[in-house]
């Protein structure tokens, strides 16, 4: 599992930073997003459906994705 620590960033930060930890990473690495940018509870699932990932889910401020195609 990778963490992406965005703690105290403001989105879009969150979401460009797990588009850059994709592009390099295995199919089927997950994800840990932390981030307290109340806009990424929406901002992450979307990127997640734009990009044909999986959002596995939140629990706080860590949300995890799992990338499923390059």
């Amino acid at each position: 599992m990778t963490e992406i620590d965005c703690l105290g960033r403001r989105c879009p930060i969150p979401v460009i930073e797990l588009a850059k930890a994709a592009r390099s990473a295995p199919v089927g690495e997950v994800f840990r997003v932390l981030a307290d940018d109340p806009a990424a509870a929406n901002d992450i699932p979307a990127w997640c459906r734009l990009k044909g990932q999986e959002f596995l889910g939140q629990s706080g401020h860590a949300f995890e994705v799992r990338k499923i195609k390059d």
